[in-house]
């Protein structure tokens, strides 16, 4: 049997981590699937989005539901250092700011989005992170976001 790197793990190893473990958010507010890529300091976590989730009016997924989302991905990368690595349990963080976001396109029902956060700096607990969300290649938000850990 082979120890797992949680420092540096497989995508394999991500994906079969079920993403309500490094959550403190709980059904019917979760807006990510799984969490698909993890370094020092990137991100990615993978949506399907369907009619069941918040946020979904007319078949297409919000403004707010984009943000929430990109909220959660930072979120399941302190979650996921803080059970894998650290040893601790899982933290509630509060969307300190959301600056210079630009929406080129919001998903539809069907699509499955990428969200990808790249952490920009760490400071007493605040994580000021660079954020985008694409679809079949195609870039639909950019934004930065600051996150306060509790």
């Amino acid at each position: 049997m082979t120890d797992i790197d949680y420092r540096h793990p497989s995508e394999d190893v991500l994906r079969s981590i079920d993403i309500h473990t490094l959550l403190p958010q709980q059904e019917p507010f979760v807006m990510i699937d799984t969490l698909v890529a993890f370094d020092e300091l990137t991100t990615v976590t993978e949506t399907t989005i369907n009619e069941r989730r918040m946020f979904v009016a007319d078949s297409v997924m919000s403004e707010a539901g984009i943000i929430e989302n990109i909220a959660q991905t930072c979120a399941a990368r302190i979650g996921y250092v803080n059970k894998y690595i650290l040893k601790e349990d899982i933290k509630i963080g509060y969307i300190g700011a959301v600056r210079n976001m630009e929406f080129a396109a919001l998903p539809a029902v069907g699509d499955t989005i990428t969200t990808s956060v790249v952490v920009r700096e760490e400071v007493f607990g605040v994580t000021l992170a660079d954020a985008t969300v694409t679809c079949n290649g195609l870039t639909l938000v950019t934004t930065e976001m600051k996150i306060a850990i509790k």
